[in-house]
């Protein structure tokens, strides 16, 4: 590839041959090292920006970098569709306002049945779109998980993170 250089030989090869004495060439060699140094470090750059074009934020990439960076080994982290609980309304917001709650009017109390209390992320409304499900055991930086799916996940999507 183009962009695999030895500096060192590069920089050898392109002094005078009367001036390879050994002194010299070490000279050089020690002056390359700066430049070989950043040219590591820019190789570096450029592996982790094609990582990064390499993923998107599809289900299965966006599982496959969690799983790179948190998990690598039993790669346990899995991502799950969101909840989409209906809501069960009690009343309405014009029946809050009439005359139904006023001190006048006795109210019958009705049986409800079994009512069920969710978080505010788990209504199809309101809710999250997906859900990333950590296991209990992993060792993680919250804010690390949070900045890595940010950067891949869509911008109009939400997310909730769980440990299983």
């Amino acid at each position: 590839m183009w962009f695999i250089v030895n500096w060192r030989i590069l920089a050898l090869s392109l002094l005078q041959p009367y001036l390879r004495s050994p002194v010299i060439s070490s000279w050089v060699s020690i002056l390359t090292v700066p430049v070989d140094y950043v040219h590591y470090q820019w190789l570096q750059y450029r592996k982790d920006n094609l990582y990064r074009l390499a993923h998107n934020s599809q289900k299965c990439y966006l599982r496959g970098a969690l799983n790179d960076r948190f998990d690598n080994v039993l790669r346990r982290i899995r991502i799950d569709d969101g909840n989409g609980f209906k809501r069960k309304y009690i009343y309405t917001d014009g029946e809050l306002s009439g005359t139904i709650f006023s001190p006048q009017v006795f109210v019958k109390p009705t049986y409800l049945g079994t009512l069920f209390l969710y978080d505010d992320s788990d209504y199809e409304d309101t809710g999250v779109d997906f859900i990333v499900v950590v296991p209990q055991d992993l060792q993680f930086s919250i804010f690390e998980m949070n900045a890595l799916i940010d950067f891949y996940k869509l911008a109009s999507k939400r997310y909730k993170i769980i440990r299983e």
